[in-house]
């Protein structure tokens, strides 16, 4: 099937492979053209990286922060932004949006069918943030002298989990939502909220012990955590693991059942 390029109209198809390449690429151009998507996720945390970086209060190294700075204990928390971004304030509302237009119903009758849609979403999404967390790592080492994770195998499974476990939350609120607006509104609900556990507000070092024992609940809190502990050399504890992966496998199995077309 004939599907549009970047250098005409139309381009012949030659398998599966080139329809998802093809979707994805027009997936990137509107992620892009939207310029909110772009901000957010990628200039909003390196904006707050620099403006952190250059207050001396952020810099000081503290023994209650076990000889950390507050920016050490920031950048994890920054790269848990991005994800919460992509996943919360993008996802849900551009798959929303589709359904409420009718998009994926008429990609039903085709044959490029509405789960490539989806999958080019997704991948758009993940490479946005493979791009913004290596850059928020590169600049924190580069222009603030915070050391890059010492623990860089655990420091990308993290990652990996805490993409997913989001990602299935994202999922799941574009699956509930009957439109764009209400998936808007409950995705910006739930960034802020998961945020604060996530330490953006009130570092988790400085949290009562309640509220910590919430945030390691919680997908950003636990996210954090394991962000932080592969940062400073140590393998992330198995229970933060363990809960990303549990977020990632009960809100995806429900975005599954959800989930409509139309």
């Amino acid at each position: 099937m004939p599907v549009p390029t970047a250098g005409g109209p139309t381009s012949p198809v030659t398998g599966p492979g080139s329809v998802l390449g093809q979707l994805t690429l027009t997936e990137l151009k509107l992620f892009v053209r939207e310029k909110a998507g772009p901000f957010f996720a990628i200039g909003l945390p390196m904006v707050l990286l620099i403006v952190f970086g250059n207050i001396p209060f952020y810099n000081e190294h503290r023994e209650s922060f076990g000889d950390f700075t507050l920016l050490d204990l920031y950048v994890p928390i920054l790269a848990a932004f991005v994800l919460a971004t992509l996943s919360f304030n993008i996802v849900p509302q551009v798959l929303a949006g589709y359904r409420e237009r009718g998009v994926l119903r008429r990609l039903r009758t085709t044959p490029v069918g509405p789960a490539r849609v989806l999958a080019a979403q997704l991948l758009v999404n993940l490479a946005t943030a493979a791009v913004s967390v290596v850059a928020l790592l590169l600049v924190a080492r580069l222009a603030f002298g915070v050391l890059l994770p010492r623990q860089l195998s655990g420091y990308v499974t993290s990652i990996a989990l805490t993409a997913l476990a989001l990602l299935a939350i994202g999922l799941f609120i574009a699956a509930a939502s009957p439109n764009s607006r209400i998936a808007g509104a409950v995705g910006a609900t739930l960034f802020y909220v998961m945020m604060f556990f996530a330490g953006l507000f009130l570092p988790l070092a400085a949290m009562p012990p309640l509220l910590r024992h919430i945030s390691r609940a919680t997908p950003l809190g636990a996210a954090v955590q394991a962000l932080t502990d592969a940062t400073e050399g140590h393998w992330p504890h198995p229970l933060q693991l363990i809960t990303l992966a549990a977020y990632a496998v009960v809100f995806g199995a429900g975005a599954v059942r959800l989930f409509r077309w139309e």
